[in-house]
Parts: structure tokens; C-alpha cells; sequence
């Protein structure tokens, strides 16, 4: 199903990483003409380089879901570290974190735990990933339409390392 959907939005080429059910998965596509090598991916995760110019630009890219259970996000983390590695190349992270990084990144609901907050920081920094911000909505989910329980999160988001490569995208 992944993979009809992609070539429905125009990707000839790509990987789809199913999450075992009837929902979810990961679905990374590319078109003709862009030369990347996969690293690895998992039901968390989808990791390439992507060359351009004949290799002499090398650059890394991750499609990244952070569990959505509180209790799993340390191992979301961890992952996000052991991706890290001694990686030196430039490093594009997108995807649903299902974390939040302040408290004004949520609206509505349930206050979340700093700590929460604070050790999906700590990734991010212990990768040396840096939100590169947004340009359109503020929150990228949304739940409940009465302004009663209307609950609005930032959880997609793009965080990179060596991030002036990516200024062109």
C-alpha cells in the first residue's frame, strides 16, 4: 500500500518500511536521477547518504518517528544517538519526533513533563542537531475541534548538522 502511495505523489524510487498492522510505516521516496546509498532503517527510522556531483557532496539524510509511547521515547533517543555515531558528513533528520521541545510548542491537553521536554533536547544536542525552524503552521498536529478540547502540537520538525548545505533545499 506504502509504495502505491508514493508513486501516487510522483516517487518512482524508494523505501518502504512497513510497521507491521494495517496502519503506519515509513515511506521514503526519491526521484530519477538522485543517487543515494541506503545506511540502514528499522520501523523507527529510514537512514541514507545521498550523493551529488559524482560523491564529491556527500550528505546524510534520516527519516526519523519517534515512538508515540512515553515510556518508549528513551529508546527513540537512543536510536537517535546511535545514528549520530562519529557521522561527519552533513546530517538532514526529519519526521514525527512525537516530543516537543518547550512547553509552548503544545496548546491544550495535558501539561507535558519537562523532563520529557529536556531529554529530547539532550539528543538533539548530544547529536548536534539544530531545529532548523518552520515556515508555514506553527503546529504540525492537531486533535479536537471544539475550543474546549482542542489540543495543538509542533512534532514534525527538521533538525540538521552542518545545516548551510541545506539551506537550498
Amino acid at each position: 500500500m506504502m509504495e502505491v502511495i508514493r508513486k501516487f505523489c510522483g516517487y518512482k524510487y524508494g523505501i518502504d518500511v512497513c510497521a507491521g498492522g494495517s496502519k503506519g510505516g515509513l515511506s521514503l521516496g526519491w526521484k530519477e536521477g538522485v543517487d543515494i546509498r541506503l545506511r540502514g532503517y528499522s520501523k523507527s527510522h529510514i537512514d541514507i547518504e545521498v550523493m551529488e556531483n559524482s560523491e564529491e557532496e556527500c550528505w546524510r539524510f534520516t527519516g526519523f518517528y519517534g515512538s508515540p509511547i512515553e515510556q518508549k521515547r528513551k529508546e527513540s533517543w537512543n536510536l537517535l544517538r546511535q545514528l549520530k555515531g562519529n557521522n561527519q558528513l552533513p546530517w538532514l533528520v526529519m519526521g514525527d519526533f512525537n516530543e516537543i521541545l518547550f512547553s509552548f510548542g503544545k496548546r491544550g491537553g495535558r501539561l507535558r513533563e519537562e523532563r520529557q521536554m529536556v531529554a529530547f533536547r539532550e539528543a538533539l544536542e548530544d547529536c548536534e542537531l539544530n531545529d532548523l525552524g518552520f515556515s508555514a503552521q506553527w503546529y504540525t498536529w492537531e486533535r479536537g475541534r471544539l475550543p474546549s478540547n482542542n489540543i495543538r502540537e509542533r512534532l514534525d520538525m527538521g533538525d540538521a548538522f552542518g545545516y548551510g548545505l541545506f539551506g537550498r533545499l
